[in-house]
Formats: C-alpha cells, sequence, structure tokens
C-alpha cells in the first residue's frame, strides 16, 4: 500500500512519526559532517527540501533529539555505526529567514528581532542555571522585538557562548533561507540598508564566533562576498553547478520512478519526465522538483506546482523591466531555442540592471533555467554556459508571467488580438492604443525615460505576448537590427492561415510631419527589404500575406496596412 503523501510539511520528525512518504536523503548527513567545512552555503531551487533537510540535520545532532534514534532507523545514515554514536550529541541553534518578506527596511529588522527573540525563548531554560553570570542573563533578557540593531546583530553570537558554557560543547548553526530577506529588500527598494544589518549579523555568527563548531546556510541564491560575506573567508559555497550534495535536494530519476511504481503510476512516467524532470545539479542531471512530484502524486494532475508555488516577483521585475537583450533572449527560449551566457554565481544585486548577464544568473540559480553544456573559452579565461528552460512547467510559467503584464488591459488585448487575426484595421487602432497607453510605464526602466525609448521597451513585451498568445496558430519570429529604426515581426501560419508581417517605427519629426508619414515608412520598408521573402519561402502565398507598420509618437500609435 502507497504512503501517504503530506502536502507542505517540513517538519523531518512529523514525517517520520507518521510515516509519511519520505525519500531516504540522509546521506546528506555524512557526506557535509566528512566535508568538515567550517561554515556551508548550499544554494538551491526553492521547495527542492532544503527545509526539510536542515529540520533533518537539527533533528540528528541535536542535544534535544538525544536518545532519539529511531526517527533514522531504517535510513542510510543509521547504518553507519559511528554516526549513531554521534546522533544527539550536538547544541544546535536552527532559525530560518523563509518568513521575512517585508516591504520596507524597518519591519524587516523587526521580524528579524521578532525570530532571535523567540530563539532566545527556547532556551530559555539557561536564566535558571549557574553558568551564565549576572551581566550575561542581563543581556539575555535583553533580547526583545524592539531590541537595538547592534544588540540582534549580536545576539547568534552570544547565544553560542551561552549554549557553550552550558552544554560544554561547541554549537551548530542552522540558517534556512538566508536570502529571502535580501530579495525582498531588493524589490521593494531598502538593498543598501539592509546590508549592513545582515553584515555585522552573520560576521558575529559564523565569522568571530569561536564557540561555533560548524554552520550551514541555505537560499536559493548565492548573494556576492562583497555584499554581505565580505568578512567571511571560511565560506564553502556550493551552488547548483557543484558536484557537492548534488542527488542530496530534489529527487532523482530512480527515485521518482520507484515513486511512481509504489503509486501505481508506473505508466506515467515519460509524462512526468516532460513535465518536471531538468534539473542539473553539479554532474548529477534528471534532477525533478519535490513539490511537483509530491503533488503529482497526491491528485495525479499534470500542472505547474512549482512555478506557482511562490513569488515570482523579481524574476517578473527584471524581466519585465529589463533591455532588449533581455526581452530578445526570452523570446529564443520560449520557442525551444538555447542560450549561451557567461555565468557568474555570485549575484549582485545592484547590478541586476546592469551586468550584462545577471539576470540569467539569477534564473539558473532559481531553477528556471538548466544548463546543457558548459565551454571554458581559454581566449577569455571565462565559463560559458549553454542553457535552455528547464521544463514545461517553467515554460506555463513564463507565459503566465507574460500574460499578467497585460492583465490590467487583459480585455482590450485580447480585442487587438482578435482584431489582428481577422483584419480588422480600424478595432486594431482602437485597442492598440488603449493597450499601449495602459502597458508603456510597465516596461519602463528609468525614471525620467525619454519619448523614443518607450516604444522600444513596449515593443519587446508586445512581441513576447504575440508569441504566447498565439503559439497555437503562428510561430512568431522577429528580425532587429540595432536600434528602433527597424523592427518587424513575422507570423508564419501553423495552418492554413493568413502570414502576417509587423513593422514597428518612431516618428521622426524631421522627415515625417504626420504619423501617416511614418505609418507610409514602415510599409514602404517592408516592401524594400522585403521581408515577404521569409513567408513565400515556406510556402505561403503572397495572397496571403498581410503587412502592417506600426507609428509610434509618444504613447500614441497609428497602424496602417499595404493594399
Amino acid at each position: 500500500m502507497a504512503r501517504t503523501i503530506s502536502i507542505g510539511c517540513q517538519d523531518f520528525e512529523t514525517i517520520r512519526r507518521g510515516g509519511y512518504f519520505y525519500i531516504d536523503k540522509t546521506k546528506f548527513l555524512s557526506e557535509w559532517w566528512e566535508g568538515g567545512d567550517s561554515v556551508t552555503l548550499i544554494t538551491r531551487p526553492r521547495r527542492f527540501g532544503k527545509t526539510l533537510n536542515m529540520s533533518m540535520t537539527e533533528k540528528f545532532f541535536s542535544v534535544q533529539y538525544a536518545g532519539q534514534g529511531e526517527l533514522f532507523q531504517g535510513l542510510s545514515i543509521w547504518e553507519k555505526a559511528p554516526y549513531r554514536k554521534l546522533q544527539g550529541t550536538y547544541p544546535v541553534i536552527s532559525l530560518s529567514f523563509a518568513g521575512v518578506k517585508e516591504k520596507d527596511y524597518t519591519s524587516t529588522v523587526q521580524r528579524i528581532c521578532q525570530i532571535l527573540t523567540d530563539l532566545y525563548y527556547d532556551y530559555s531554560f539557561l536564566l535558571e542555571s549557574d553558568c551564565l553570570l549576572p551581566g550575561e542573563k542581563q543581556y539575555f533578557q535583553s533580547i526583545s522585538e524592539d531590541m537595538p540593531e547592534v544588540t540582534a546583530t549580536l545576539s547568534l553570537h552570544r547565544l553560542s557562548k551561552f549554549l557553550y558554557k552550558y552544554y560544554k560543547k561547541k554549537v551548530l548553526i542552522l540558517l534556512d533561507e538566508y536570502d529571502t530577506p535580501m530579495q525582498e529588500a531588493y524589490v521593494n527598494g531598502y538593498w543598501e540598508e539592509l546590508v549592513s544589518f545582515t553584515r555585522s549579523l552573520f560576521n558575529s555568527a559564523f565569522k568571530t564566533n569561536p564557540y561555533m563548531e560548524r554552520a550551514i546556510m541555505t537560499g536559493i541564491t548565492r548573494v556576492s562576498r562583497e555584499s554581505i560575506f565580505s568578512d567571511l573567508n571560511n565560506l564553502k559555497v556550493v551552488t547548483t553547478t557543484s558536484d557537492e550534495y548534488a542527488d542530496s535536494f530534489g529527487f532523482t530519476e530512480k527515485e521518482v520512478f520507484a515513486a511512481l511504481d509504489e503509486f501505481g503510476m508506473s505508466d506515467q512516467k515519460q509524462k512526468v519526465k516532460k513535465w518536471y524532470d531538468g534539473f542539473t545539479f553539479g554532474d548529477q542531471t534528471d534532477i525533478y522538483n519535490p513539490w511537483s512530484i509530491l503533488n503529482y502524486l497526491d491528485t495525479g494532475k499534470t500542472t505547474a506546482y512549482w512555478a506557482n508555488s511562490s513569488s515570482n516577483s523579481l524574476v517578473g521585475k527584471l524581466i519585465q523591466e529589463g533591455n532588449k537583450e533581455i526581452k530578445q533572449n526570452l523570446e529564443r527560449l520560449l520557442r525551444g531555442e538555447t542560450l549561451r551566457v557567461e555565468i557568474d554565481e555570485q549575484v549582485v544585486y545592484g547590478e541586476l540592471h546592469t551586468k550584462r548577464n545577471a539576470v540569467w544568473s539569477l534564473l539558473l540559480a532559481g531553477g528556471y533555467l538548466r544548463v546543457i553544456d558548459m565551454e571554458f573559452a581559454e581566449e577569455t579565461g571565462r565559463w560559458y554556459h549553454t542553457l535552455t528552460l528547464t521544463n514545461r512547467e517553467v515554460r506555463m510559467m513564463f507565459e503566465n508571467m507574460i500574460r499578467g503584464w497585460f492583465s490590467e488591459q487583459d480585455e482590450n488585448y485580447n480585442d487587438f488580438i482578435k482584431a489582428l487575426l481577422s483584419d480588422d484595421l480600424k478595432a486594431m487602432n482602437h485597442y492598440m492604443n488603449k493597450v499601449a497607453l495602459a502597458t508603456f510605464s510597465t516596461f519602463d526602466t528609468g525614471t525620467k525615460p525619454s519619448e523614443a525609448a518607450e516604444p522600444e521597451r513596449f515593443y519587446h513585451g508586445f512581441v513576447l505576448g504575440l508569441l504566447v498568445e498565439l503559439a497555437d496558430r503562428y510561430t512568431v519570429t522577429s528580425n532587429r537590427e540595432s536600434g528602433f529604426g527597424r523592427y518587424d515581426v513575422l507570423l508564419e501560419p501553423k495552418h492554413e492561415e493568413d502570414g502576417i508581417i509587423l513593422e514597428f517605427k518612431v516618428q521622426d519629426a524631421e522627415e515625417e510631419a504626420e504619423l501617416t508619414d511614418t505609418v507610409k515608412a514602415a510599409l514602404e520598408q517592408i516592401e524594400k527589404k522585403k521581408y515577404e521573402s521569409i513567408l513565400t519561402e515556406k510556402g505561403v502565398p503572397k495572397e496571403r500575406i498581410r503587412k502592417y507598420g506600426f507609428a509610434f509618437c509618444g504613447k500614441k500609435v497609428l497602424i496602417g496596412r499595404n493594399g
């Protein structure tokens, strides 16, 4: 009989005592312990078992779970006699920043102070012991939700000392989802303020802490050493391209297929592979997302579980506000093509809008992209990665995100698409002006953008919208030269429908007195460049090719047609 799936449970003890479905990941414990690293930072996409593995680590090592080895009986770690003796022998400080998602700096610090205060409550028995001096007890009692920042940043260091004095043994520190506050700080505009606080907290806890034996930090991204880890030269970083712990987070294909057999779904293996396979960690390929697999085992239905399970606000912001190159590359990825870029796995939040490939580094770390190939270029001394969308679930997430760009004008956008397909020029003009007016600012990355730049930003988002909305009827491609001087979009029909060419052009006031002149120039460019040959070569008759010129002046649009 198949075991019961406990959706959302991330507590190791609850899962084991309840007999719920669990895939043995205890090999991580011995691999980490034998590695001997002082501070280990492990980055993995969200919902890949980081929290459950941290809970497992706490229950294995913590003195509070001494004598509870039955939690690990039957698992691989319990087959090793030395580890049976190690279980329950260390004081452990375990905390998570997963819930720190505030909109401003003050609230973020207050939320972290609440977490630290609750942590001290768990060890309030120390106040009753004789191991703390009067001044130390006074400090202990000063920990509160409204404590000064200088007190908060020292709190983990001091708690390590108190536990060391009580147990006569150095502590293990486990910090889960360390980077959640930083991502929220970037999205909401208080990153620089949070950096100083975080650096001080981490330095005192993980660097200048003689009472710490070892530590593990988990997160989605590897935040740059220069920002918050500048003093941590004892940090071992394990990213998605590292070989260490490659199969400890996420499910391997062997594990997934065994689970499908257990639940009587052996005939669904290839469908599940198409939807949820594709993650690669180090040299381990065919890693599946645990959240999606658990939900599929529970419901038997394929849908976007992982991609829609949490906020994608940072990803959406970077792509929506990104330059034309970012949107062009996403367009290629959505068409099933690959992208070759230089990847820097250190995420520098201050450079996400300016550093050329920073967004792709973030998407790789977040699990939205997977590595097909890695190549070291001798001439540049740099590593280049060939990337593609991870799987069908991720593709669906991006499609929904792009649809969301036009959500405020969803009805007008859909009406424009209908008008385009039916060749209703009057309706196209009516609805496109409404859509452009509502969405220009959405794609705006500058504080004071020029009117000439706005249509370019809009154009690239608009092309992605066409690609998503018309994917079942058209192959949407774009052919561009530098600047906004000539942008064209080709809609190649997949069935017996008209081919469509769209040419975008910004009004040049010196040469074009009216928008109608700009439309005319756009249409002439289509003819001059013989864009229709791309379609005729693919078998679309000339009489079934429609050509439109889009003229922009600020946020005003005029559309005209040849013939």
